[in-house]
């Protein structure tokens, strides 16, 4: 928080005059600066002055969402986060970082009407991790941890997908802390439906409920890990349009669901495979049957005062059966699965794309990123959450606890601090 702070500084400055770089560094090739593995656009490049990088305040501040502010009379620029606040003034090569005096190696200058800054500044100011990568030729600014909701997918694996010694590393039934430091919550993965509305514990997909759920719950209070039933289908056999279109199947389901919810803190929706070959009218008939089926459900959850979260598609999938809009009106977050799209690990431009799309529909604080654990190394599961980062999601969900390799726990612990 306290790096994206700072570069916030990177405020929209259009000034006029200022300190001007010498010709011989606007003539260099383009720098590349990545943050979290994702590349920054920049409208005036970085520069290389005296042997020190500078790189420009507002293509950084975009990237981090931090709001900043400039003051064109005195020519300073300031940024918080409510946390941190931030102070540089042009020509001037003290910085302040909550009032205490921080030198650089060279002031701020503008070119092009953009403030230019000094690389060192941002691992001095907000503890980021700054490297000169030769093979890029570039720069990688690696974010501190930042807090944010990490849940964990809890389902049926075997005894080497194990989401319980995953989890507690430690054989069943046994516990310890682990890695419940990097995760806040459990998605449990016991539940389905069939086509009549009956709650299931078994279902033919291989969702179901182990013997030793009790346990689970036990030990889930025990690490302070909140738990929510997640309640999968998936429509390939027709269940869930069937379901959608009979009010008295749906009714069921909902009171199944409900009379089982109390042992959780949520509900978690998982219904999938819908509008794979619809379109047009049509396509909205199972919108809007599924929306309702969510509304249903959302009124009794509230009541009990429970969450819903709501597991779909990505809206760039070949699944379009989900209004993100009116859905995100009604749960309180919502995991956008953005992956199996073919490739491993998944696309950065495609995922990017499926939070941008998300967004234009549900505040990002009611979005969490869905994160595939065996098609993502433990390199480029830290680019997946700088995604959630840089578009200020709640979160990020693991599929699946039992799949997470403990060089992607080390990962995570570097990037992520759950909010309990």
């Amino acid at each position: 928080m306290r790096r994206l702070l700072f570069l916030a500084l990177t405020v929209m400055i259009t000034v006029a005059g200022g300190f001007a770089l010498p010709a011989f560094a606007q003539e260099q090739q383009k720098i590349p600066v990545l943050i979290d593995g994702l590349p920054v656009t920049f409208d005036v490049q970085p520069v290389i002055q005296n042997g020190r990088t500078l790189v420009p305040f507002r293509a950084i501040a975009e990237a981090l969402n931090v709001k900043v502010t400039w003051d064109g009379t005195t020519q300073t620029i300031s940024a918080t986060d409510g946390k941190t606040s931030i102070r540089l003034q042009i020509g001037n090569k003290t910085a302040y970082r909550n009032n205490s005096p921080i030198l650089l190696d060279v002031p701020p200058q503008i070119l092009n009407g953009r403030t230019m800054i000094p690389l060192r500044f941002f691992s001095e100011a907000l503890n980021c991790k700054v490297d000169w990568d030769n093979s890029i030729n570039g720069v990688r600014i690696t974010s501190p941890p930042k807090e944010m909701a990490v849940i964990g997918f809890y389902a049926l694996g075997d005894s080497k997908t194990s989401s319980w010694t995953n989890l507690f590393r430690m054989p069943y039934p046994e516990t310890a802390s682990g890695n419940t430091d990097v995760v806040a919550e459990l998605a449990l993965g016991w539940y389905s439906l069939d086509k009549g509305g009956n709650l299931l514990t078994k279902s033919r997909t291989g969702w179901q409920r182990p013997d030793s759920w009790e346990k689970v719950l036990e030990a889930a209070r025990e690490y302070n890990l909140k738990t929510e039933m997640v309640v999968h289908v998936t429509d390939g056999d027709g269940t869930i349009s069937s379901l959608l279109t009979d009010d008295a199947a749906m009714t069921r389901a909902v009171n199944g669901i409900m009379r089982e919810a109390v042992l959780y803190q949520g509900v978690n929706l998982d219904f999938e495979g819908l509008g794979y070959r619809d379109d047009g009218e049509q396509l909205k008939v199972v919108q809007g049957s599924f929306t309702r089926f969510v509304l249903l459900l959302a009124e009794q959850v509230k009541a009990a005062n429970l969450t819903l979260t709501l597991t779909l598609h990505a809206p760039n999938s070949a699944y379009h059966g989900y209004d993100y809009k009116a859905l995100g009106e009604l749960a309180d977050r919502i995991i956008i699965m953005a992956y199996d799209y073919g490739s491993t690990p998944e696309p950065v431009s495609l995922v990017t794309q499926a939070v941008e799309i998300a967004r234009a529909n549900v505040p990002s604080e009611k979005l969490v990123l869905g994160i595939s654990a065996p098609t993502e190394t433990a390199e480029s599961i830290l680019t997946k959450v700088g995604i959630a980062k840089r578009y200020g999601l709640d979160g990020i969900a693991i599929w699946r606890l039992g799949l997470v390799t403990g060089e992607m726990w080390d990962a995570l612990r570097a990037t992520v601090i759950p909010r309990r």
